[in-house]
C-alpha cells in the first residue's frame, strides 16, 4: 500500500494532467462545454425530485424536503458509482499506455476517480445554493472533507481492485452493473437510515457506504455532526479495501500488459 502511495504521489503531475484531458475530452465539440458540470446535477435534482417527490414518494422521517435529501445522498454516490463502472474497463481501453515500459498502470484507474470527483466538486454548487435557499445550511458544512476523505480512499481502493481484476475476468464489467444497483439500493440514499426498522439497520452498518451517505446527510442536510463512530468503521474499511486494492493491483502487474 506504501508502494502504491509513493507511485501516485510520484507522478501527481501526470495525473493532474490526464484528469485535464479527460475532462476536456468529455466536453469537447459540446455547445456548453464545462457548464454541463454544473447542468448535469441541476438535471438530475429536478429529476429525482419530481419522481420521487410526486410520483413515487419513499419519505422517511425528517427526509422534508425530500428532493434536497435525495440529492444529498445521490450526488455523492454519482461520483462513486461511476468511477467504480468507469475503472473497470479502463486498463483494457488504455492498453496502448500499458504496454510502454515505464508507464504506471495504476495512474488509469485513478485519474477516472479524480475525474468524476472534480464532477462531484461542480455539482456541489447546486446543492449548496439550494440548502441555502431552503435554510438547511449551515456551519456542519464546514465538516464536508471527512466523509469526503473516506470515500475518495474507498473509492480509490475499489478502482485499482476493480481495474486490475477485470482484464483477467472481463466478466467483471457485464456483473458489475447489477452490484452497483444493488449496493445503491442497500444504501440509504434514497431513505432516511433513522426511519429504518432496527434489524435491517444492523445489516446495513456492515456497509461502509452507509455511513458515509448517513454523514452527508447529517452534516448537509440535517446540520449535525454526530457521524463519529460510523463513519469510523467506514475509515477503517476504505483502508483495508485501498491496502486490498494496492496488494492486488501490484501482484498482477506483470500480467496486465499481457492480457489488454
Amino acid at each position: 500500500m506504501i508502494v502504491q502511495l509513493q507511485t501516485l504521489f510520484r507522478y501527481r503531475a501526470l495525473i493532474r494532467s490526464l484528469v485535464g484531458r479527460d475532462l476536456k475530452a468529455r466536453y469537447r465539440g459540446s455547445f456548453l462545454g464545462f457548464l454541463w458540470s454544473f447542468v448535469n446535477p441541476l438535471l438530475l435534482l429536478l429529476t429525482y425530485g419530481v419522481v420521487f417527490t410526486y410520483m413515487l414518494p419513499m419519505r422517511g422521517q425528517g427526509s422534508e424536503p425530500y428532493f434536497l435529501f435525495l440529492f444529498c445522498g445521490i450526488l455523492p454516490w454519482t461520483w462513486f458509482n461511476a468511477s467504480i463502472a468507469e475503472a473497470s474497463g479502463v486498463l483494457i481501453s488504455g492498453g496502448n499506455l500499458i504496454k510502454k515500459v515505464l508507464f504506471p498502470a495504476e495512474v488509469l484507474p485513478t485519474v477516472t476517480v479524480f475525474a468524476n470527483f472534480m464532477h462531484f466538486l461542480l455539482g456541489l454548487p447546486i446543492l449548496f445554493l439550494f440548502l441555502a435557499w431552503s435554510g438547511k445550511l449551515g456551519w456542519s458544512a464546514l465538516l464536508l472533507p471527512v466523509p469526503l476523505l473516506v470515500q475518495m480512499v474507498l473509492t480509490l481502493g475499489m478502482a485499482l481492485f476493480i481495474s486490475a481484476l477485470t482484464v483477467h475476468f472481463r466478466d467483471i464489467q457485464n456483473l458489475l452493473n447489477h452490484v452497483m444497483q444493488l449496493w445503491f439500493f442497500s444504501t440509504p440514499v434514497l431513505y432516511s437510515f433513522s426511519a429504518l426498522p432496527a434489524p435491517l439497520r444492523n445489516v446495513l452498518r456492515f456497509n461502509p457506504m452507509t455511513h458515509i451517505m448517513k454523514a452527508y446527510h447529517d452534516l448537509l442536510f440535517d446540520g449535525v455532526a454526530r457521524f463519529q463512530r460510523g463513519l469510523g468503521l467506514s475509515a477503517i474499511a476504505a483502508i483495508a479495501a485501498f491496502a486490498l486494492g494496492a496488494f492486488l493491483f501490484e501482484r498482477l502487474r506483470d500480467t496486465l500488459a499481457e492480457e489488454v
